[in-house]
């Protein structure tokens, strides 16, 4: 009851920060809209994997089709909407492509600061997945590994503390259920801190703490280190997240991740990309992990490489592998080595 308490407390204390802001902020006449979507997808080929029915499949598919809709309605709002359009990445059900809500959010800056009211991205890894840049490769370790969402509902604050933008932060308070209905009373709460040491190094620390409404509750921690430049970026990220159960017939768990990518010019049209994850726990979620499922038995190391040949500008061929080497599991089984072999294309229109 207390925590319910603090959380309608706090809830209203941020809507009551966010009304309070001055609008006194010189008026922009200009307004208008535009659209924009990029597409990207695969032919893809399985040439070895722990689930013998997955072994030897191979295919053409999107991955993930977007259209965007921003309008800056002036004075300081704009809005967004974007719809998603994806494949169910499962290898058993052929379903035909359905759209649904990414983004809708109604955005406000005010100076070196922006308030966001809807379905947006939270801090989790906002900045590392910019920096890694390789989405249509393949998704930064907690959003692949279902630790976290790459959407919430709620309502965000984000900017910096000072003029040149050395520290600068992300808040939001949300519902916890990605972009699906809020069915419970729980809620999440997020932080992330940034300082960057100079224009191209940032280290970033992020929080989490999501009520699950009597279900369980999930704390999550980060800290990342980036470098980004104009020909090469690369990012080192620790991960940790703790799903505190409170019912007595489930279990706690408890996973980290370590990941290491880096991305370099080759020329200015072919870059190489390679990408390093370590799992340290078992992941019970893995086989439902869409495009690429893992074994829910064993930890494991996770290597992504690939080649980025830009044909033109904001169109990509990006031939790479994946390769998931698998440890021995507690019943002394080492489950098969997944191989996956992609031919991955991506185009942007704006």
């Amino acid at each position: 009851m207390k925590l319910l308490k603090f959380k309608t407390v706090t809830l209203f204390l941020f809507l009551f920060f966010l009304s309070s802001l001055s609008f006194a902020q010189k008026s922009e006449d200009e307004t208008g809209g535009k659209f924009s979507g990029y597409m990207f997808g695969d032919f893809y080929y399985n040439v070895e994997h722990h689930n013998p029915d997955i072994k030897g499949q191979d295919g053409f598919w999107f991955r993930r089709i977007y259209f965007t809709y921003d309008y800056n309605i002036g004075s300081g709002f704009s809005s967004r909407l974007r719809l998603e359009m994806n494949n169910n990445g499962d290898y058993e059900n052929s379903r035909a492509i359905v759209p649904f809500v990414k983004d809708a959010y109604l955005a406000y800056k005010f100076g070196n600061q922006k308030a966001i009211f809807g379905i947006s991205p939270p801090p989790t890894f906002d900045l590392i997945e910019k920096i890694w840049g390789y989405r249509s490769v393949e998704k930064t370790p907690l959003d692949e590994q279902r630790m976290a969402s790459s959407r919430d509902f709620g309502l965000s604050l984000k900017g910096q503390f000072d003029s040149k933008g050395t520290f600068r932060y992300h808040t939001m308070i949300a519902n916890g259920s990605g972009n699906k209905q809020e069915i419970d009373q729980g809620k999440s709460f997020m932080l992330s801190l940034s300082y960057w040491l100079t224009k191209e190094i940032v280290l970033q620390v992020y929080g989490n703490y999501a009520d699950r409404d009597g279900q369980a509750n999930t704390y999550i921690t980060q800290a990342f280190l980036g470098y980004n430049s104009k020909s090469l970026h690369g990012g080192l990220q620790y991960s940790q997240q703790v799903i505190k159960a409170m019912n007595n017939s489930l279990e706690d768990i408890d996973l980290s991740v370590l990941s290491f990518f880096l991305t370099g010019n080759i020329t200015e049209k072919i870059k190489l990309f390679g990408r390093v994850d370590r799992m340290f726990e078992p992941n019970p979620f893995g086989e439902d992990i869409a495009y690429t499922p893992t074994d829910s038995t064993s930890s494991f190391f996770l290597f992504i490489a690939g080649i980025d040949f830009q044909v033109v500008k904001d169109v990509s061929i990006m031939p790479n592998i994946q390769y998931v080497k698998y440890d021995t599991n507690v019943d002394g089984i080492t489950p098969t080595n997944d191989l996956y072999v992609r031919l991955t294309f991506f185009w942007r229109f704006k």
